[in-house]
């Protein structure tokens, strides 16, 4: 799989250099020209640890949990001060771990945050589908936060065990729901899991519509070589018909699509963190992504509490982008949204997309992966699995490695992938 990415990075990047991640950061970020900025903080507390997840996480305890929003505060006035003028951002996100869990003080870390930062397109957070009660939810209203994605994973019984996951009171998180609206209530599942049928997908996807949600997430199920996860991934080919099967399911009900794995049932339902050209991170393990480096914070929650006390940012790796660099990782995130826009990308580098990238936007159109339609690359069903499909290569030689090497070591000297 490294030798696919590798070849792919070489060829769209025209260098065989590496991408180099260096333990250095800038002590004040270069975030004031950025357009298109979002804000996201990582909550990596949990109840439970889930064997199939991913993502940096911890059990939880108050104590534990109040000294990192303590930092987590420090972190975003590290950040913030220093520039003279507050800064419009698209949006917050808060993830982890189980943000909701923070709940009692995301209104404290939201007027933190607003100090700095004009927010003009809603506040989300992740929720356990145990979080989903009225209680919950009105602390999380009253706060802010406009958007929810609840990590089902599965309605399905045998889904659950596989996973690790107890079942879902449907009817309860439905009744909490319908009592305190908000303006987003997405709710995430694994597809390709062992023996998963279109039935499977399409019964959880009309159970959500169902009970309050007005957006769905339907995210790949990917083996991380570090997680104790004992499933299986399904086979490309099979993966490939199923991905099929859920696309035209969507279009047939018409639910709109708002990136590869995302629908929605109204047009102003809307939840992603990732498609954003420029993004803020807070908080142990997130990640930060300007105009010329993306970085990185370390994973462990103990030694970023105590980079934060010590009045230093808590970043363990940087990298600075060539500029072939920088619109490769600009394309496959924009990607993500199923839709290029060559105007936004040469606003975005000075250069016209056709210029840069004109051989590999001709292939992909004579290969069936994107249409033209009024001068946007709109990407088609055949492109979003293959998109999917160099993903999964992507995330197994890069994300994993690093990933991995961060979960042994707070602050790596180096990192090339």
């Amino acid at each position: 799989m490294s030798i696919i990415t590798n070849l792919t990075r070489t060829w769209l990047t025209r260098s065989p250099k590496p991408f180099i991640f260096k333990n250095e950061y800038d002590e004040k970020l270069p975030f004031e020209p950025c357009e298109n900025l979002g804000l996201y903080v990582h909550i990596p507390f949990c109840k439970s640890i889930c064997n199939f997840c991913p993502y940096c996480k911890t059990l939880y305890s108050e104590e534990a949990m109040n000294r990192y929003i303590d930092a987590l505060l420090r972190e975003i006035r590290l950040v913030g001060e220093g520039h003279a003028e507050k800064k419009r951002v698209t949006s917050l996100y808060f993830g982890g771990g189980t943000p909701a869990l923070a709940a009692g003080r995301m209104k404290e870390l939201i007027c933190e945050l607003e100090k700095y930062f004009i927010i003009t397109e809603g506040v989300g957070a992740e929720l356990h589908p145990d979080n989903v009660n009225v209680q919950t939810l009105k602390t999380l209203k009253e706060a802010g936060v406009t958007k929810l994605s609840i990590g089902i994973q599965s309605f399905q019984e045998k889904y659950q065990s596989i996973l690790g996951r107890k079942s879902v009171d449907v009817r309860a998180m439905s009744a909490a729901l319908a009592e305190v609206s908000f303006e987003t209530v997405s709710m995430d599942f694994i597809f390709a899991l062992p023996e998963q049928t279109i039935d499977d997908l399409t019964s959880d996807i009309e159970t959500a519509f169902a009970n309050g949600a007005n957006h769905i997430a339907i995210y790949p199920f990917i083996d991380f070589t570090f997680t104790k996860s004992r499933v299986r991934a399904m086979g490309n080919k099979q993966k490939h018909a199923l991905l099929d099967k859920v696309t035209a399911y969507c279009a047939e009900k018409g639910y709109s699509r708002g990136t590869i794995w995302t629908f929605s049932r109204e047009p102003h339902a809307g939840y992603s963190s990732m498609t954003r050209d420029n993004f803020l991170g807070f908080g142990c393990s997130a990640t930060t992504l300007l105009r010329e480096q993306f970085k990185i914070n370390t994973f462990s929650v103990e030694e970023y509490i105590g980079r934060i006390n010590a009045g230093k940012l808590p970043t363990s790796l940087t990298i600075r982008f060539t500029p072939r660099q920088r619109m490769l990782y600009y394309l496959f995130w924009t990607a993500y949204s199923t839709r290029v826009d060559p105007k936004d990308f040469e606003k975005f580098f000075g250069m016209q997309l056709k210029k840069m990238y004109g051989t590999e936007l001709r292939l992909a159109k004579l290969l069936g992966f994107v249409k033209e339609e009024n001068g946007v690359f709109v990407m088609t069903p055949k492109g979003a699995f293959y998109y999917h499909y160099y993903e999964n290569f992507y995330t197994l030689a890069y994300i994993d490695k690093m990933w991995g090497i961060m979960r042994r070591e707070a602050f790596p000297k180096e990192i090339r992938l």
